[in-house]
């Protein structure tokens, strides 16, 4: 859900106390119990590689580093803030796993990370939406304090009780922690065979929407619609009805580029078959 004008009020006021604009939007520093909540709705671990766009102080990476080992790095358009950030990061021991870079977050190359942690205004966010979808891995994981994607709907968020966000009559403010785990890209066509003898090719007509599909399944001259299509990362699943009115099944996979592989099952979990695809022009 996108955040409330009056979320918006309290930051540009905060951003007003501190005199501070940047290119996504006023520079608020996340309070410490939201950049906790973030890495751990990411599941932030020693293997991830944590991108912090707008990274202000540091605060983010630096708490992946020294927390759980992790290593990244953090773009930020104010010079003074990313050698506070450099220098933290050297005080801190952790300077060899991650470092801050003086960049505009709309030329940040994201191709490594596993993890990417923003604090941007929704103009922003809509502006890169792209960038994320085009350069992220399937799999890959999304956090958001705040401010959301827009028609892109997050996986998960969660509510963080923050007092460091308050207006003058001292009302306690909450902050929403927002995760997206980036999809493969399944949209197409695709030619499948099945495992077991004698069950020959089927295609699947796949329309892609984020996280989200439809379409169709043909297979034995009849033709039937997906339900509840969705991907997570590189897995997905649909539901299909089978042939003559058969039961309806589950099909569950694994994207592997231009290829997918996986298996039908009934409603009680029995695997009725092995299936594998690949995409076709």
């Amino acid at each position: 859900m996108r955040a409330s004008g009056a979320a918006l009020l309290v930051c540009a006021s905060l951003a007003h106390a501190a005199g501070e604009i940047h290119e996504g939007g006023p520079y608020i520093p996340t309070p410490p119990v939201v950049v906790d909540a973030m890495l751990k709705i990411a599941r932030v671990g020693s293997r991830d590689y944590v991108v912090d766009l707008g990274s202000g102080d540091g605060r983010i990476v630096l708490t992946a580093a020294r927390k759980f080992g992790a290593r990244g790095f953090g773009v930020d358009i104010d010079a003074e803030l990313v050698e506070r950030s450099n220098a933290a990061a050297r005080k801190l021991g952790v300077a060899e796993r991650v470092h801050f870079l003086r960049q505009d977050v709309r030329n940040a190359d994201l191709r490594r990370a596993t993890v990417l942690t923003l604090y941007l205004l929704p103009g922003m966010m809509e502006t890169l939406r792209p960038k994320f979808l085009k350069e992220l891995r399937p799999g890959a994981r999304i956090v958001s304090h705040d401010f959301d994607l827009g028609d892109w709907k997050p996986d998960r968020s969660v509510t963080v009780e923050t007092p460091e966000k308050y207006d003058q009559t001292g009302q306690i403010w909450t902050s929403t922690v927002h995760l997206w785990v980036v999809p493969a890209a399944v949209q197409g066509n695709w030619r499948g065979t099945w495992s077991d003898p004698g069950g020959g090719e089927f295609r699947l007509e796949i329309r892609q929407t984020f996280q989200r599909f439809g379409g169709r399944l043909a297979h034995g001259g009849a033709s039937v619609k997906l339900e509840g299509g969705r991907i997570d990362g590189t897995r997905l699943q649909f539901g299909a009805q089978g042939a003559s009115g058969s039961p309806r099944e589950l099909f569950v996979g694994v994207v592997e580029g231009e290829s997918m592989k996986g298996e039908a099952r009934r409603a009680d979990g029995t695997v009725t078959a092995r299936w594998s695809a690949v995409r076709i022009p």
